[in-house]
């Protein structure tokens, strides 16, 4: 096991609604001393919403960050006080407005452990009925049905780019192995309708 970092000093430098921002002055184990600049994030889910035929639900959605769309799986933030079983129910119903009897968690992942404390819970969603919700204000989001087994294709052209959509991807493709495996041929992502 490797030994632990000391925390000596914690500076902090932004407290917002989403995350917080600290700098760590730490020990190393090997006597020296250096900084960590830290991320605090709450748990986040994610949910792989697999319909009757084998579709899987994503969501397209702009993201300032990158200044660029993405097609991704839905997500969001863990309320406090929230479980994350609800929080991914809540999620799943504002950015789809679907609902799913089942609910799987098939992962839990540190985002990006090099500088935050972000965990993710994945679920797996199924036996999917309407039941439309208000999205948040903030967001503006399009409904994309995609064949679960074409998505590998979709994260090889880089379509599909962001890593909890890619994780979550993969894991629901090992977890179903009743859905149908032959690619459908395609011509582009259509909108839900």
């Amino acid at each position: 096991m490797m030994p632990a970092e000391r925390t000596i000093a914690t500076e902090r430098i932004y407290e917002g609604r989403i995350l917080n921002l600290r700098i760590d002055t730490v020990e190393l184990p090997n006597g020296k001393t250096t900084r960590r600049e830290i991320v605090e994030h709450g748990d986040a889910v994610a949910v792989v919403a697999l319909d009757a035929d084998d579709n899987v639900l994503l969501v397209r959605q702009y993201r300032k960050p990158i200044e660029r769309e993405l097609l991704e799986i839905p997500a969001g933030g863990v309320h406090p006080g929230e479980e994350p079983l609800d929080c991914a129910r809540r999620e799943l119903q504002e950015e789809t407005g679907y609902l799913a009897s089942s609910m799987e968690k098939i992962a839990m992942l540190y985002t990006s452990p090099g500088f935050s404390s972000e965990l993710m819970h994945i679920y797996l969603a199924t036996i999917l009925s309407e039941a439309p919700l208000e999205a948040d204000e903030d967001e503006i989001i399009e409904l994309v049905r995609v064949p679960l087994w074409d998505t590998p294709a979709l994260v090889a052209s880089g379509e599909i780019c962001d890593a909890k959509s890619i994780a979550g991807l993969l894991l629901a493709l090992r977890s179903c192995p009743g859905t149908k495996r032959e690619a459908r041929p395609r011509g582009g992502l259509e909108p839900a309708s």
